[in-house]
């Protein structure tokens, strides 16, 4: 059938660099439209008043900065390989062992879905009833996932397409709020605003928090940066993309939730509320829905990706379909989400953080930045199967480093946060075991070997 031919035929093959049309802007403005979304904003939310505003931003700032890097540099494997992020893992973690993060990671991506298309669809409500009186969030939020899975359902072109305009569209949104907000309210409240008593979250845990934002998206970057035509574009395009659009959406947060907080304002996770008691609704209501339906776009397209990794066979368009559909009933769940799935997807993403140092550690560092894309792909020379098909050193750095990060989190928080030295730990211990069980040594003759033709971007 001709509709057919029409839909995305994306698969988990690496792009062929004739194919490639993502340039520094289109990257830049992919990246904006991933990070200007409402959980972005919700986390800026989170920081005042248990710091200051001008805390708030120093470590949003400098967290943004620092962490965009690792994101920007798990994004050039994606460039130099144009494979997908999950296909990528087989490198470290085996042939097989690959499939368990691959199936966590579509997980975790329908997760996120499922609580951001609720909130797209809360704001779609907010605005249709502020314009005609009309009210019904079911239906919001059906429509919300409808236009994601038909944008999505277009592979990577259709995405890219479309987050060119909503980038745009949402920062403008965005500067006309803060304009708004600051033409109408004196800064020097927020400024000087009185600080929490007990505060539960310091100026090094909000830097922490910051940076973990960062490494939520490493588990798709390779996904759309794989489409990129040069290395040097593509890496600046992802960083600068990420880090304006975190200090945007995190500066919004803290300033919205500063002056509510001023104004003697009920506390809430959604930002649409407290700018409707500005007068700006209607606009923020409208910057949210957008940022959301770019944001979710890119999650199904990513979870898809996941699934092609474990199931390569299904195609594109049929698991797109699939999960779209599930994406859809699971947001219907409304404030049971918000109230206990939150929490839940929160500490999938915490445990997550060791997979992409074991990946960074073991593209840049061990095997000297080659990778033997057929073999990843096919498994035709054998080099990626390890022990029976799963990098135990890869699985053991796992635990490790999933383990520290729960304890450190959960049980027993570090006062400087346990971001960072999750991430450092697991780095450290892949390469200590790697070398220890002699696999360091295998490695680099399998780079000597491969070095001449493999892909530069």
């Amino acid at each position: 059938m001709k509709w057919i031919e029409r839909l995305g035929h994306d698969d988990i093959r690496p792009t062929p660099m004739n194919e490639r049309s993502m340039n520094f802007f289109s990257t830049f403005t992919l990246w904006i439209a991933a990070n200007v979304v409402i959980t972005t904003v919700m986390t800026g939310m989170m920081f005042v008043p248990d710091i200051s505003f001008s805390n708030a931003m120093l470590a949003i700032i400098v967290g943004s900065a620092i962490g965009a890097i690792p994101l920007a540099l798990t994004g050039n494997i994606g460039i130099r390989t144009g494979l997908p992020t999950m296909v990528i893992t087989r490198a470290a973690f085996g042939q097989k062992g690959a499939i368990l993060p691959a199936l966590v990671n579509t997980i975790i991506l329908i997760g996120w879905s499922w609580i951001q298309a609720y909130m797209a669809g809360l704001s779609l409500n907010y605005a249709v009833h502020y314009t005609t009186g009309y009210s019904n969030i079911n239906l919001f939020v059906i429509l919300t996932e409808l236009l994601v899975v038909i944008i999505t359902i277009f592979g990577h072109r259709g995405v890219e397409r479309i987050e060119k305009y909503i980038s745009i569209a949402m920062l403008i949104l965005s500067f006309l709020v803060f304009y708004k907000i600051f033409t109408t309210y004196d800064i020097s409240t927020l400024v000087e605003m009185k600080l929490s008593e007990h505060p539960s979250i310091t100026t090094i845990i909000a830097f922490d928090i910051v940076v973990a934002t960062a490494f939520s998206w490493m588990s798709t970057v390779c996904d759309f940066n794989r489409n990129c035509r040069s290395e040097t574009s593509g890496f600046w395009g992802t960083y600068f993309g990420y880090l304006v659009a975190s200090i945007v959406a995190m500066g919004l947060g803290a300033v919205v939730s500063g002056f509510s907080i001023a104004s003697n304002m009920e506390r809430t996770y959604d930002p649409t509320i407290l700018l409707a008691a500005y007068g700006f609704g209607l606009i923020s209501s409208i910057v949210v829905f957008f940022s959301v339906l770019s944001t979710n776009v890119m999650a199904l397209y990513s979870a898809t990706m996941s699934f092609m990794n474990v199931f390569p066979r299904t195609g594109f368009w049929k698991p797109t379909l699939i999960m779209g559909v599930i994406c859809t009933l699971g947001a219907l769940l409304k404030e049971v989400l918000m109230s206990h799935f939150f929490n839940f997807i929160m500490l999938i993403a915490t445990l997550f953080i060791p997979v992409f140092a074991i990946v960074l550690v073991d593209y840049f560092v061990i095997k000297k930045g080659v990778y033997d894309t057929e073999d990843i792909l096919y498994d035709t020379k054998g080099h990626y199967r390890y022990q029976k098909g799963v990098n135990i050193a890869a699985y053991v750095t796992y635990i490790v480093g999933a383990v520290f990060a729960y304890y450190f989190t959960y049980i027993h928080p570090l006062a400087v946060g346990s971001t960072m030295l999750t991430f450092l730990l697991s780095g450290a211990v892949y390469w200590g075991l790697m070398k220890w069980t002699k696999q360091i040594y295998a490695s680099t003759n399998m780079v000597e070997l491969e070095s001449p033709t493999h892909l530069e971007g």
